[in-house]
């Protein structure tokens, strides 16, 4: 729980951290913008005082000034409005000026952009200058939205070898301690069949060393799982009732009568493609992990449904229940509600189910204190 918790403290550091930067960079982008802006307006100002030199000007007036300020504006579209009629402009394309409703059109984009520079070149008679944004301001516009998308880029190329890194570490920790377990009870077991076949012979009740035969057995079966983990499973059509069926007898027998046993199948065999010793060990974990949810008293119902093209299982417990904002995190390595344990059983059914069956798992219901109910889905593969 602790290490899950921490992560999940790192990750809302990191998105925080994120979103400041994003925001940081947006007021900056927004800070230039109004700078730009505002040095336009500037330079709308000088061309109107320009402009108005021009209209009053006499023979000996000095123009040399006010044509520079105006033949320099090279960037910002203007359109020189007198009565609602365009008498002059600048910066605006030819086809524009020639077509009425073209022109109309722009005008109005121009009025929706900026205010207009009112020019007063006689008491009470009035024109007014309309512009538009610089090719600048516009690019502008439009850096925040590159400059996230690089980012967004980058980030996802981060996590993309940070996951791709992890996961190979995990596979590699995975198979090794598997393979280690599998190999250390392997010399222990071999010594128990040996003794069960001496057992055999002596005058001992049959049906004891029956169901120790069942338990080294059952054994062998964990030894087989495990020494299949790092190894890719051989997947056969099985009947998927008969495979669920034998591995939740066996635990029903195994636990307290505190436990309430329910089981419901079609009466008919449905095949998908799995690995029956992989699958048993997918519905021990889910079993096992309800009546820990249940502190081995309550009610388990394990039902399998069909639909038209997948066969699913559920899982059913009356323990405590899990929280909307776990159904997911339940399934990352780490994670787990008890004091005791390593939070890896859940990890473990998703990666058989999802990676080596191709299925999907999930947590289909929970309620606090009512209980949870998995959902564990396979396709349909019916042996030709």
């Amino acid at each position: 729980m602790r290490f899950s918790e921490s992560r999940n403290t790192t990750r809302w550091i990191i998105i925080f951290i994120s979103f400041l930067i994003i925001s940081l960079i947006l007021w900056n982008t927004y800070t230039f913008f109004q700078i730009f802006k505002n040095e336009e307006r500037l330079k709308m100002n000088l061309w109107a005082n320009a402009q108005k030199t021009l209209i009053n000007a006499d023979e000996n007036t000095d123009l040399d000034l006010p044509l520079e300020i105006i033949n320099n504006n090279t960037s910002v579209p203007v359109m020189l409005v007198m009565y609602d009629k365009v008498i002059s402009s600048v910066n605006v394309p030819e086809h524009i000026i020639n077509d009425r409703k073209e022109s109309v059109k722009f005008l109005n984009n121009l009025k929706n952009e900026n205010d207009p520079v009112i020019i007063e070149y006689a008491p009470g008679k009035f024109q007014q200058i309309y512009y538009g944004n610089s090719a600048l301001i516009n690019k502008l516009k439009y850096y925040p939205v590159a400059l996230l998308l690089i980012i967004f880029l980058c980030g996802a190329l981060i996590y993309n070898f940070y996951k791709s890194t992890k996961m190979a570490t995990q596979n590699k920790l995975w198979a090794g301690m598997a393979k280690e377990t599998a190999h250390q009870i392997g010399t222990p077991l071999s010594s128990l069949i040996g003794w069960v076949e001496i057992l055999k012979t002596e005058e001992i009740d049959q049906s004891i060393t029956a169901e120790i035969e069942k338990d080294v057995e059952r054994l062998q079966t964990i030894t087989d799982r495990f020494s299949k983990i790092g190894s890719v499973p051989v997947l056969e059509p099985n009947d998927i009732v008969a495979e669920t069926l034998n591995t939740y007898e066996y635990l029903q027998s195994r636990f307290s009568k505190q436990v309430s046993f329910s089981y419901k199948a079609p009466e008919k065999q449905i095949f998908a493609l799995i690995n029956p010793t992989l699958h048993s060990w997918t519905i021990e974990n889910l079993i096992k992990n309800a009546i820990d949810a249940m502190k081995g008293k309550g009610n388990l119902d394990l039902e399998i449904e069909l639909d038209s093209h997948h066969v699913k299982i559920n899982v059913k417990d009356s323990g405590s229940g899990i929280s909307k904002n776990q159904f997911k995190t339940i399934f990352e390595p780490g994670f787990t509600t008890k004091k005791r344990g390593w939070g890896l059983g859940l990890s473990l059914t998703k990666r058989i189910v999802e990676e080596y069956h191709n299925g999907k798992i999930k947590v289909l219901h929970s309620e606090i204190g009512k209980g949870t109910t998995f959902q564990i889905s396979y396709k349909i593969n019916t042996p030709s």
